[in-house]
């Protein structure tokens, strides 16, 4: 298995880190949609963050990575019910996935030989308690947007197809990329994700030699790059599972509550997923920050991850969702 380049030495890019963080540190805020130019690590970042998380503890031979047998799918056949530890899983959904290879379906060998009727799991099964990526998630064809809708939605993936019922959890953060000049993501999957952020190319001559100064390292010599970095990862690491502990005693005042309210209505984005976003997000970078209340300060750091995807597009508005989440942001918080 290839080794991922390590979360800290990715050079700049701080919004679309922070997010991927925040993500760990609450993976119910509903995954990250990165968008932005080719070659700027954001398939490199998901999977150097999700090989920095501690591994989880999983039965050896449960196809959906549960944490204890009683857990596992009825269907599941248990060849080893021990429990061992795994790295996080980074499951792919490549753009040409069918929907048997997506969901699961009937496997057709044991059908064949063996005149059984059983489940092959998909890439939803794979991806339980870990990421599922999608690369070009805006050219994704709409009857696979739907699949993911639902289990987005449920956490649980349902197959009920050639005579097969079945039920098993598949929950996720979803990250997903792309560049917005090849084509929109539909609004209904926009909406699911829970962050979003723009990436560039660097304009800095001086970080741009620095990438390439990193990238060579690694390339040349992963394993001296990789126990150079470990301590900074070490440090990641650590703080994401403080914060996770300290997530549940961030104290929310209701003025707070109000301000996120005030600031939906404002932007007049669309439903209530902006508001509930937007609080479990501050939450989460309050308790990253070691902080014990959540202030306007946490709310106006992220609002423009949050809530930017969720506006209405103004074709007036130049600057770009982003830059007028800010401006509102400053004018409603003060």
């Amino acid at each position: 298995m290839k080794t991922p380049f390590p979360f800290s030495a990715i050079v700049g890019q701080a919004e679309m880190k922070q997010a991927m963080i925040l993500t760990a540190v609450d993976p119910g805020i509903g995954g990250v949609l990165v968008f932005g130019d080719r070659g700027t690590g954001k398939s490199t970042a998901v999977r150097a963050l999700a090989a920095l998380l501690p591994p989880i503890r999983a039965v050896e031979s449960c196809p959906v990575n549960s944490q204890k047998t009683a857990d596992c799918p009825e269907w599941a056949e248990l060849g080893s019910k021990k429990i061992v530890t795994r790295p996080t899983p980074v499951i792919d959904l490549p753009l040409g996935a069918t929907e048997d290879r997506v969901v699961g379906a009937l496997d057709i060998e044991r059908a064949l030989t063996r005149g059984e009727k059983a489940f092959e799991p998909g890439l939803l099964a794979r991806a339980n308690r870990g990421y599922l990526y999608i690369d070009e998630v805006n050219l994704l064809e709409d009857h696979i947007v739907d699949l993911l809708l639902d289990v987005a939605q449920s956490g649980e993936n349902v197959v009920e197809r050639e005579g097969l019922s079945i039920r098993h959890p598949a929950r996720f953060v979803l990250v997903g990329s792309g560049n917005p000049e090849e084509g929109e993501l539909r609004p209904q999957l926009l909406d699911r994700f829970g962050l979003s952020v723009e990436v560039r190319s660097p304009g800095d001559i001086d970080e741009r030699v620095e990438v390439i100064r990193r990238r060579h390292a690694f390339e040349t010599d992963a394993e001296n790059f990789m126990e150079s970095w470990a301590p900074r990862d070490a440090e990641v690491r650590e703080t994401i599972l403080k914060a996770r502990k300290r997530l549940a005693k961030v104290q929310t005042p209701d003025e707070i509550l109000n301000d996120c309210a005030r600031l939906c209505i404002a932007l007049g984005s669309d439903g209530l997923r902006g508001e509930l976003t937007l609080l479990r997000t501050a939450r989460a970078l309050a308790a990253w920050q070691g902080d014990r209340k959540l202030t306007r300060t946490h709310l106006a750091a992220i609002a423009p991850s949050a809530l930017s995807h969720r506006l209405r597009r103004d074709p007036l508005d130049e600057a770009g969702s982003g830059a007028r989440v800010t401006r509102i942001v400053s004018e409603v918080l003060g």
